[in-house]
């Protein structure tokens, strides 16, 4: 495994004496030169998982591995210099990511910078080349990013990401942002540097067919767990839990007449508060298959195959 995670945990504090459980025991591993794709409705602790593994946020209890080297569990200053040559992210939002008091020129080339290895010259270079790598040029280095649309930006935050070659790429819904017609474009873009790079993607998104499309495996996050992870067409065609069976039902058609003749599936009930959580399955509330040991029993993982596994007490 390039990246693994045992048990990761992180809560933040909220109010005197309460902690809201963002990411509650996670364990996955990602091979190297694999995309794994995460999913879950929003608030479910997706770019939590993404920016504390690669020590973005200090982590409340668990561990991390890079290359099966332990990872702090806080990083310092110098940790950050030492790990980011590897690990890096790609950031939601194009437009509150890039410093706007920033040249393309600064924004690009501020991790060769940080690293301090190369030359004024040989940074402008490396920043002309990657431009061009992401369909942008050279000209577009003097601009500021307010003078580019949502896909250049986004284009310019995976040239910042990718300039240092790093072997572990966090994509926090690199796509959400954009235009549709755009959409594609940035997915194709990052699958040529995934292919000719050898890099190896957490990718985390809501639009599953898009994940299914992008990615050689999926999870599905639900209130800080995961509760469903094998290989994408599997999870996508043959769910387990019953999550994942709404999510992907909920999930419109692309055919505007299917979409209109289909049923829609509606994930009913309120979501169980994050905060102070009890025991029990944290979707009991709202499965339609529950039964009463669901309300008091934590689930465990079970392996339906070699890489199809569910955390569900129907598996038991």
């Amino acid at each position: 495994m390039l990246v693994r995670t045992e048990g990761l945990k992180k809560y933040f504090k909220v109010g005197r004496d309460q902690m809201l459980h963002a990411v509650d025991g996670i364990s996955l591993g990602i091979e190297q030169n694999e995309i794994l794709g995460l999913v879950g409705e929003s608030g479910s602790g997706k770019s939590t998982f993404g920016k504390t593994l690669i020590g973005l946020h200090p982590r409340t209890g668990g561990k991390a591995y890079y290359e099966e080297q332990e990872l702090p569990a806080k990083f310092s200053a110098a940790d950050h210099l030492a790990y980011s040559k590897n690990l890096q992210m790609i950031f939601q939002d194009p437009y509150s990511s890039l410093n706007p008091r920033m040249t393309v020129l600064d924004i690009v080339g501020e991790g060769l910078h940080i690293q301090g290895q190369h030359t004024k010259s040989q940074i402008k270079e490396e920043v002309a080349t990657w431009l061009a790598q992401v369909g942008l040029n050279a000209d577009h280095m003097s601009r500021y990013p307010h003078e580019f649309s949502g896909g250049q930006r986004q284009r310019i935050g995976i040239a910042r990401a990718m300039i240092i070659k790093p072997k572990f790429v966090v994509c926090d819904e690199p796509i959400s942002a954009l235009d549709v017609s755009v959409q594609a474009q940035v997915i194709n873009l990052l699958d040529d540097l995934k292919n000719s790079l050898g890099l190896t993607l957490l990718f985390i998104a809501h639009d599953l067919s898009m994940v299914r499309y992008v990615s050689d495996r999926m999870a599905v996050m639900y209130l800080g767990t995961v509760v469903e992870c094998g290989p994408s067409d599997e999870v996508f065609f043959n769910p387990q839990h019953p999550y994942t069976k709404l999510l992907i039902e909920s999930n419109p058609e692309p055919d505007p007449k299917a979409e209109r003749a289909r049923q829609h599936a509606s994930i009913k009930g309120e979501i169980t508060s994050p905060i102070n959580m009890g025991p029990g399955c944290r979707f009991a509330d709202r499965c339609p298959s529950a039964t009463a040991r669901c309300s008091v029993e934590n689930p465990k993982t079970k392996h339906i195959s070699d890489q199809h596994s569910v955390t569900c007490n129907l598996f038991d």
